[in-house]
């Protein structure tokens, strides 16, 4: 999902905050690397992890405000629609 350009959009859009992506962005599987190399000394502390994390790209909200709440209220009432959809 995090090459999908129009989501990553869409969630800083309504977020209304920067979402990045890192440079390597299987980081699930990154973090067991890193914590197996930790854990058998390959790296001697979480600095020596930091400093291999890079940037891959950034999104900046572009939304309206008034937008964002519009739309914010709108999936409210989609989502208060299931309420005991389900018995």
């Amino acid at each position: 999902m995090v090459y999908n350009e129009l989501l990553m959009q869409f969630q800083a859009d309504i977020l209304g905050v920067p979402v990045i992506r890192p440079e390597v962005a299987e980081t699930t599987s990154l973090g067991a690397a890193y914590s197996a190399g930790l854990a058998v000394g390959f790296w001697d502390n979480l600095e020596d992890l930091r400093s291999n994390w890079q940037v891959g790209k950034t999104w900046d909200p572009k939304m309206e405000e008034g937008e964002r709440e519009r739309l914010y209220q709108s999936w409210l009432r989609a989502v208060a629609r299931t309420f005991d959809w389900v018995e």
